[in-house]
């Protein structure tokens, strides 16, 4: 009687160990790094979020539970978890010191975020702090270059992207690339700049018809078209300043 109990038990830990799922066979929706691709990181549990970190759990529990495990260890506080040590950590099946190592560089990386202070993105809401701002990236140039600078509703920037790199007198670029940009980015406001290496601020044809293009399709879009600034070494045009746009 006591044989049959015993194979039992035994068969009853057998079927659990081999019917538990992989992460990977679970339904995509539910997993970790799928949820958070779909619906971002805000979307995921505390235990959800180390479990991408560590990747992978134990034969007996996927990484998702072996993360609840020692949160809950830890009363679901992270700041209990991240003064926990290595040693502690790896005495949880499932945790080696390479895992444990990544739990303890997470939580260290929060607290280091803790203290930063925000990044100060620059005010360009003006065709003179355009200059100011490109002037040091365009003033060496000996070809024309096309930047895009995306900005948030506060003229803050976002990011400048070189969209063309051309010849002496003349840079391709296309309306499209630029809405592109602007939409991933999401920009509510751009401005437009690029030198002239002969020190002519005089817009050429083709400056005017790119930036009658661009103004259409920002109007289409409802993005602001701040301005198009063309820069020398020492000087601006603006079609903003000039009522040109």
């Amino acid at each position: 009687m006591e044989n049959k109990k015993t194979t039992a038990v035994a068969n009853s830990t057998l079927y659990t160990l081999s019917s538990k799922l992989n992460i990977n066979q679970w339904a995509e929706e539910d997993r970790p790094r799928e949820k958070m691709e779909r619906l971002g990181a805000e979307a995921l549990s505390d235990a959800e979020l180390l479990a991408i970190l560590v990747g992978s759990g134990s034969p007996q529990e996927d990484a998702v539970s072996l993360m609840k495990r020692i949160l809950n260890d830890c009363n679901n506080n992270l700041n209990t978890l991240g003064k926990m040590t290595l040693r502690q950590l790896c005495e949880y099946n499932g945790v080696g010191p390479a895992k444990a190592i990544t739990i303890l560089a997470a939580c260290e990386l929060g607290k280091r975020r803790q203290m930063e202070k925000p990044e100060e993105r620059p005010d360009l809401g003006t065709a003179t702090k355009i200059y100011n701002h490109m002037h040091p990236v365009l003033q060496d140039c000996d070809v024309e270059e096309f930047w895009l600078l995306l900005m948030n509703q506060n003229n803050r920037l976002i990011k400048k992207v070189r969209i063309s790199h051309g010849g002496i007198t003349e840079v391709s670029v296309d309306i499209r690339i630029i809405m592109r940009e602007a939409v991933l980015a999401n920009a509510t406001i751009i401005a437009v700049c690029h030198n002239h290496p002969s020190g002519n601020l005089r817009p050429s044809t083709a400056d005017n018809d790119l930036t009658n293009q661009l103004q259409r399709a920002c109007q289409l879009m409802r993005i602001h078209f701040m301005d198009h600034v063309i820069i020398t070494d020492g000087n601006y045009f603006s079609y903003r300043e000039t009522g040109r746009l």
